[in-house]
C-alpha cells in the first residue's frame, strides 16, 4: 500500500519518494523517468532562470550529465510537511560530487573534482513533482574549477548572446503560476527559524549569540564550512550590508520532528532591493537585485546547532553586471 493515495506502493514514505526518484533519474540514468516523475507542465524556479515543462528539464539534465558523467547526489535530509492527504511539500538537501570531464555550461573540461550542495523545495502529488524551487551553490562550482565568480558570470552573459539576449535571472516579475500556493505548516521550529532570519534582516545581529549554539556548525554559499558565532555573523552581516534597504520576505517555512533526528526546519526566503552597500558583493552598484535563498537548520539544547544556507552568487552578480554594464 502506498504511503499516500496516488503514489506507487514501492515508496514507503515521503523521504523514500524524494530520495528514490533523485537516485533513479540522475545516478541510474533514468532520464526518461522525468516524464513520469515531473508533471508535463511543472515549473522549476532557480535563481538563474525559470523553466517550464519536461522537455527543457530533460534537455538540461542530459547536458549536465554529459558535462559531469560521474555526478552523484546523495540526500543529506528531506524535511517535509503534509499539504493534503494526497500531497506534501519537501525541502531536500543534496550533497553533490562530480568531476568536470565534459564541455558545457562551465566551459572546457577542467578535470576538477567538485563538491557542492543543492537545496530544493518540491510540491509532490500524484507520484510526481508538480512545482519546484531550487538553489544550487554555483559559486562553489565555479571556484572549485579555479575560476573567478565575477569573471565567469561576465563570460556567461557573453556566451548567452550578450546583455540583451542572455537568460534573465529569476524575479517575481517572470515567475509562472504553479499549483502550489502554500506558505508552510504551523510547526514552532519553522516559525523559530523564520523569526531568527527576520530578526537578522532587521539588523538584530545580537540574535546570533543569543539563539545559536556556541559550537554551531555552518554551511554557506561558496562551499563555506565554519563554526561559531563569528562565522554566522560574518555571513549574515555581509549579506545584509550589501543590500541594507532591501525588502526581506519569508516565502515558505516548515518544521519537523522525527524519530532519531533533532528538531529541524526549512525556510525559503527572498531579499529584493538595491545593491547600495559595501558587503559581500563589492562596491555598491545601485543595481536592483532579487535573491532567492533557502535555509535548513537543526536545533539542540543550546539553540540552533546546525545551519545550511544557500544563495546563488552568480545569479546575484549577473543582475549587478547587467545593470552596470
Amino acid at each position: 500500500m502506498a504511503f499516500r493515495p496516488g503514489f506507487e506502493a514501492r515508496w514507503g514514505s515521503e523521504e523514500d519518494f524524494v530520495l528514490g526518484i533523485t537516485r533513479e533519474i540522475w545516478e541510474e540514468r533514468g532520464i526518461d523517468r522525468l516524464i513520469r516523475y515531473y508533471g508535463p507542465d511543472m515549473i522549476v524556479r532557480s535563481p538563474a532562470s525559470v523553466v517550464q515543462g519536461n522537455a527543457g528539464i530533460i534537455a538540461a539534465t542530459q547536458a549536465t550529465l554529459a558535462e559531469f558523467p560521474d555526478r552523484a547526489l546523495p540526500g543529506e535530509d528531506v524535511i517535509w510537511a503534509e499539504v493534503s492527504p494526497t500531497s506534501f511539500l519537501s525541502s531536500h538537501r543534496l550533497y553533490c560530487t562530480a568531476t568536470h570531464t565534459g564541455p558545457g555550461l562551465y566551459g572546457a573540461p577542467t578535470g576538477r573534482r567538485l563538491a557542492y550542495r543543492i537545496l530544493a523545495d518540491c510540491f509532490c502529488e500524484g507520484n510526481a513533482v508538480a512545482d519546484e524551487w531550487l538553489v544550487r551553490d554555483q559559486g562553489a562550482i565555479v571556484r572549485q574549477m579555479g575560476r573567478d565568480v565575477v569573471a565567469w558570470t561576465r563570460a556567461l552573459i557573453a556566451r548567452e548572446g550578450g546583455p540583451e539576449a542572455c537568460v534573465r535571472p529569476f524575479t517575481p516579475a517572470i515567475d509562472l503560476p504553479g499549483p502550489y500556493r502554500g506558505r508552510g505548516n504551523d510547526s514552532p521550529w519553522g516559525a523559530q527559524l523564520a523569526d531568527l532570519l527576520a530578526r537578522m534582516m532587521e539588523a538584530e545581529f545580537s540574535v546570533i549569540p543569543a539563539e545559536y549554539d556556541r559550537a554551531c556548525e555552518l554551511a554557506y554559499a561558496g562551499h563555506v564550512h565554519a563554526h561559531g558565532h563569528a562565522a554566522a555573523d560574518a555571513h549574515w552581516l555581509g549579506l545584509r550590508a550589501a543590500f541594507p534597504s532591501a525588502a526581506f520576505r519569508i516565502e515558505h517555512a516548515i518544521g519537523q520532528e522525527s524519530a532519531h533526528m533533532p528538531p529541524r526546519a526549512a525556510v525559503r526566503w527572498s531579499l529584493s532591493g538595491r545593491h547600495e552597500g559595501w558587503g559581500s558583493f563589492g562596491a555598491p552598484s545601485n543595481a536592483q537585485v532579487y535573491i532567492m535563498g533557502i535555509t535548513h537548520a537543526e536545533f539542540g539544547p543550546r539553540g540552533l546547532r546546525r545551519e545550511w544556507t544557500l544563495i546563488d552568487e552568480t545569479a546575484i552578480w549577473k543582475q549587478i553586471l547587467l545593470a552596470t554594464g
